[in-house]
């Protein structure tokens, strides 16, 4: 017992001391909870995406009618579907259409919000009050909502979900930055790149930006979660991707009739994207912890 114990103290040193050497926005990460966590799943979430087409035991659209609704076994470690889909190989796949529409649209919003509050925060006045009305009348309607109304009406495909999913999320990209810039652009070092005869573009991208990117950062790998949860919301309404592609969303809709039967078919897409978004949480709360220069001040 005793050698067990002083082997778990040997073990905890090394770690500090590792973490130690590190700089403090890693360290500070490292030592988040379940940070790790979260950058291990995330890093697992990106590998299947980018390597589904060389692990999946077999296509996502390959049918065997000698196997409908059967349930995990060797063959097939999660069961088939209804049609005698492999339901591990379209999980996989799955994962890279959630993936890509999650980081598409935070990337799209993500850019536009950015525009949009730097302009609106800096240069004030009838611009400011343009933009924020803009973006009240977008913010004011349910996400889900209005992202399925603009789905519907562009039709279901991968593109169209990204779209629909960016609009949602550009007003508090929009609003974040601009509540950024409010309280950084009337600083002194602004005020003297001002007197010198800086120009508001460059104002804004070489001394404004790099001091408030650090909250969108965070903003934005949580935004990826919630972009994964309404890209499944709007598959398994039917207006996200198009069958038969393998998305996460339109296997909860195919799975829901057999829940009593084959309960299997919407156990593990639902696990799937719990796991996601748990993973992106952790993540944004380590890169939070890592980037706040409140948390760097007491690290």
């Amino acid at each position: 017992m005793m050698r067990g114990s002083h082997s778990q103290e040997e073990g905890a040193v090394r770690a500090t001391g590792f973490c130690a050497r590190l700089p403090v926005g890693p360290r500070l990460f490292l030592r988040t909870r379940l940070a790790g966590f979260g950058l291990f799943v995330f890093v697992a979430l990106v590998f299947l995406a980018l390597s589904a087409d060389l692990i999946s035991p077999y296509k996502p659209a390959t049918q065997d009618y000698t196997a409908v609704l059967a349930r995990p076994s060797v063959a097939h470690p999660m069961g088939t579907d209804e049609m005698g889909r492999d339901v591990l190989s379209r999980v996989i796949h799955g994962s890279r259409v959630s993936l890509v529409v999650g980081l598409l649209s935070v990337a799209l919003a993500c850019g536009a919000g950015i525009v949009v509050g730097l302009a609106s925060g800096y240069c004030g006045g009838w611009l400011d009050e343009a933009f924020m009305r803009l973006v009240d009348a977008v913010y004011s309607f349910p996400a889900l909502l209005l992202a399925l109304a603009i789905a519907a009406a562009l039709g279901p495909s991968i593109l169209n979900a990204v779209i629909a999913i960016a609009v949602v999320y550009t007003p508090s990209f929009a609003r974040l930055v601009r509540g950024q810039v409010l309280s950084v652009r009337e600083r002194d070092y602004v005020s003297a790149v001002r007197a010198l005869g800086g120009g508001a573009p460059r104002i804004m991208l070489r001394h404004i930006w790099p001091n408030v990117s650090s909250p969108i950062i965070v903003q934005a790998s949580l935004s990826v979660s919630f972009a994964i949860i309404t890209e499944a919301a709007l598959s398994f309404l039917g207006v996200g991707v198009r069958p038969p592609t393998a998305a996460w969303g339109s296997m909860l809709r195919n799975g829901y009739p057999y829940m009593e039967q084959a309960v299997w078919l919407a156990f593990f897409p639902g696990l799937a994207i719990f796991l996601a978004v748990l993973a992106l949480n952790f993540l944004g709360d380590g890169l939070r912890a890592a980037l706040d220069p409140r948390f760097r001040q007491r690290g």
